[in-house]
């Protein structure tokens, strides 16, 4: 069922979405986009979530990209289904997203502080997250249990944070 998703979803691409999709999913790779939001914080004299969006973006890579996906080691629909992608084949696994859980990780920190620019930001993770299907480089279920997992990793800083490491810069 997720690659019958996935192949119906291929059949809306167009060279104007192909664009907007390819610059949208880049602003997701390494968490790039989260990063310059921490760095525009900090800027700012906002350094507590500027550090709450880095430790945030710092567990969910621990679990997600260090231990989930190597651990579970599930294939890309990319390297089972060839077809054209719009952008580089990735290398490392599938489940769960990365893009999903760093934004979602990510926006969510920044909505505990600030509802109104949070909001903004958990769009911006969903369209990261969505880019990642219409990309065909991975599976529905990777995307929502990535974007779960995120939001858990969120509030897993924010105790962290919270508890240990407030301290340190109050």
């Amino acid at each position: 069922m997720d690659r019958k998703f996935l192949h119906w979803l291929t059949g809306l691409r167009s060279k104007p979405m192909n664009r907007i999709m390819i610059f949208i999913t880049h602003l997701g790779t390494g968490g790039m986009v989260w990063l310059l939001f921490s760095l525009v914080f900090f800027i700012q004299g906002q350094k507590t979530l500027s550090y709450r969006v880095l430790l945030a973006l710092v567990v969910n890579g621990l679990i997600c990209n260090l231990t989930l996906k190597p651990l579970l080691k599930r294939s890309r629909p990319s390297w089972i289904d060839k077809i054209d992608l719009l952008i580089k084949n990735p290398t490392d696994f599938s489940f769960p997203s990365g893009h999903a859980s760093s934004s979602f990780a990510a926006a969510t920190t920044i909505f505990f502080q600030n509802q109104g620019l949070g909001t903004l930001c958990l769009v911006l993770a969903g369209l990261i997250a969505f880019s990642r299907l219409y990309h065909f480089v991975h599976y529905p279920s990777d995307v929502v249990l990535g974007s779960l997992l995120g939001i858990a990793m969120a509030h897993l800083s924010r105790f962290i944070f919270n508890n240990y490491l407030l301290f340190l810069i109050g």
